[in-house]
């Protein structure tokens, strides 16, 4: 098939597009406009294939997206392009607005017009996926998980972002009859991570001997999935996903932040010992919190697995592990992500 890919220099979007030239015969367009975020050194290894593609572009650019989009004509577009930082979020909401809803509507206006146009053969195999967040549904308590019916309650201008275009993308299946899936996940890690981030954040700064901020007292909890166990799932579902459904993926790996930044700490002071003989652990640092963190978030995955046999390879043990070796195997892509955009500078105090 032919996959166009946006946000494809991106995070995740560069791991889907490494799995699929890697892992497939499908062709790939990678549009992405190439903000802070997007890295096309995170797609060195797939940049000559003759299956892989770029185009520059930004989603809320209407001519430039159905431009792409007729010219690469698509069997599925998979839209990852999104603001995604809930600290940036919290000091300029405006760019995730137009972004994640602005581009989200735009990529559906445009994904509609070339599909009403396509043979019946291949209308009815068209597919277009929106890859979202577990933060859409707000804050769990103690126990409970979130699962493909629980209601909807963003916290904060990232989260609200991102229900707003899920809800696009719906809406568009419904009132249109637009072949529409979403997906919605849990936090990913893993190589290629834009070192804001708190997994990759805390590796470059225990690298450099600075401080390992811990936000309010380090007992929020996020259920960790690894990257590369996440576009295995966007292809399942994207492949064999039942038109207007929803699958949430999680990696079954709830933690607490500061249990992750010790076991970072645990396993650098194995790989890359300080000097001093010391621990990594003694960087640790508790800072102010970011205004309405969001306490608890554990997917339920079950309908994914049951539906489409998909079921992360990683444990939290092995990928975390893996993520550390690569950032200490992989130090010039990161340097020159740091020296570009003061990636690991605190954001997201409010007022």
């Amino acid at each position: 098939m032919r996959i166009f890919v946006t946000g494809g220099a991106g995070f995740i979007g560069s791991a889907l597009v490494r799995h699929l030239i890697g892992n497939t015969d499908h062709e790939v367009l990678n549009f992405d406009k190439l903000t802070y975020a997007g890295t096309l050194t995170s797609l060195s290894l797939v940049a000559s294939s003759p299956r892989y593609r770029f185009k520059q572009g930004d989603v809320c650019d209407e001519r430039a997206v159905a431009a792409a989009i007729e010219e690469f004509q698509p069997d599925v577009v998979t839209h990852l392009a999104a603001e995604s930082h809930v600290d940036r979020s919290i000091d300029g909401p405006g760019a995730f607005i137009q972004t994640n809803i602005v581009g989200t509507y735009t990529m559906l206006a445009a994904a509609l017009d070339y599909w009403r146009k396509l043979p019946a053969d291949r209308r009815q195999a068209f597919r277009f996926h929106h890859i979202s967040t577990d933060e859409v549904f707000g804050s769990l308590g103690e126990t409970g998980y979130f699962t493909e019916t629980t209601p909807y309650d963003p916290r904060s201008p990232y989260s609200a972002s991102k229900a707003g275009s899920d809800h696009l993308v719906s809406a568009w299946g419904h009132t249109y009859g637009l072949p529409v899936l979403i997906t919605n996940c849990s936090n990913n890690y893993g190589p290629y991570h834009f070192p804001e981030k708190l997994i990759p954040l805390m590796i470059v700064k225990a690298l450099a001997g600075e401080p390992l901020p811990v936000y309010g007292n380090g007992t929020n909890v996020r259920d960790w999935l690894y990257v590369e166990d996440h576009v295995r799932a966007l292809q399942c579902v994207f492949e064999k996903g039942a038109v207007g459904q929803t699958y949430n993926v999680g990696g079954n790996s709830e933690r607490r932040n500061l249990d992750v930044v010790t076991t970072v700490c645990a396993i650098l002071d194995r790989l890359n010992p300080r000097d001093d003989g010391q621990s990594y652990a003694g960087q640790i640092t508790y800072v102010a919190d970011r205004p309405g963190h969001d306490q608890r978030y554990a997917i339920d995955a079950t309908k994914i697995g049951n539906e489409l046999g998909w079921k992360p390879a990683e444990s939290f043990e092995s990928g975390i592990e893996k993520t550390v070796a690569w950032y200490l195997g992989n130090r010039e892509w990161w340097t020159g992500v740091l020296a570009r955009d003061q990636a690991a500078k605190r954001r997201g105090l409010g007022a």
